[in-house]
């Protein structure tokens, strides 16, 4: 029991990294983006090919939060030219973009193979601790690491820019100000705690495939944003349990429901989840965590 509620923590440590970086894209600057998955990937097999080549960790590691942000900046180009409906298109399109590319390059990929026998955390840096272990403490402290980080950003004068994009874009041109730099710069930050998050998944599974990377992922994250608290630094921690504690908790229904075969159980997940956002939007349509104080 204790092994299987650290493997839930470990999940669910790495879909708030992703929901961090979502919440700064949307929460906080209001972009549309349905592709997040798509920089998880990146980050996923850049750590993981890196890492199989024998490249140290933590320069993998390095190497896969650069490259997911770096894959963000054509997204953040396109975001000064689109609506955020156009944009919530393109991105969707760029996350699935990445996918056949992880298909098709085979050279580089594996494709549809997927690539075995990644390191783990414990093994690739040496501790003398489970490689579960070793990734749950990790991973607690680079969360914390992200939030700081958001703080931080959020009470500069580059988060209130942010936040008058999201808010109102005109009036801060009005005020001289180029929200293009801003959405650029947000583009990159928010995908790059999603690469840091596919690392740290690809060497806690040990081994990636295409199929980890659908866009279902990208909306159980906004699921977890969107319960906890759009543009909330604790909505996005506090949204990700939830969202995991349901989703797990969701698995013994077919203790309380007889009759439901496992593959009808998945879709009956789904509607679960479903009923609970509608729920939500009705009795706390700013999230768990949202303002209600006016």
């Amino acid at each position: 029991m204790e092994g299987y509620l650290l493997a839930v923590g470990v999940i669910a440590l790495i879909y708030m990294l992703m929901t961090l970086g979502l919440n700064l894209h949307y929460g906080f600057t209001g972009l549309i983006n349905f592709g997040h998955v798509g920089f998880f990937a990146v980050g996923a097999y850049t750590s993981a090919i890196l890492a199989v080549h024998g490249v140290w960790l933590p320069l993998a590691f390095l190497a896969a939060v650069v490259l997911a942000a770096l894959s963000a900046w054509p997204l953040g180009v396109l975001s000064l030219r689109l609506r955020i409906e156009y944009l919530a298109i393109v991105t969707l399109g760029f996350s699935e973009a990445v996918r056949l590319f992880i298909v098709n390059e085979r050279w580089l990929t594996n494709g549809v193979q997927g690539i075995p026998g990644i390191p783990s955390l414990s093994e690739g840096l040496g501790l003398p601790m489970s490689a579960t272990t070793a990734t749950f403490i990790l991973l607690v402290l680079a969360n914390l690491a992200a939030i700081l980080v958001i703080h931080r950003i959020v009470k500069s004068p580059f988060g209130r820019a942010i936040e008058a994009i999201r808010d109102d874009e005109e009036a801060l041109r009005a005020l001289g100000k180029d929200p293009g730099s801003f959405k650029i710069r947000v583009f990159m930050l928010g995908a790059a705690f999603a690469g840091l998050g596919g690392a740290f998944y690809a060497h806690y599974i040990t081994f990636v495939t295409p199929d980890q990377f659908l866009p279902l992922l990208t909306f159980y994250i906004w699921v977890a944003m969107i319960l906890g608290g759009a543009g909330r630094v604790s909505g996005a921690a506090v949204g990700t349990l939830a969202l995991v504690g349901f989703l797990e908790g969701s698995r013994f229904l077919r203790d309380i429901v007889p009759g439901v075969a496992e593959v009808e159980m998945a879709s009956l997940r789904l509607g679960v989840v479903g009923l609970a956002l509608i729920l939500l939007v009705i009795y706390r349509p700013g999230g768990i965590m949202g303002d209600y104080s006016s």
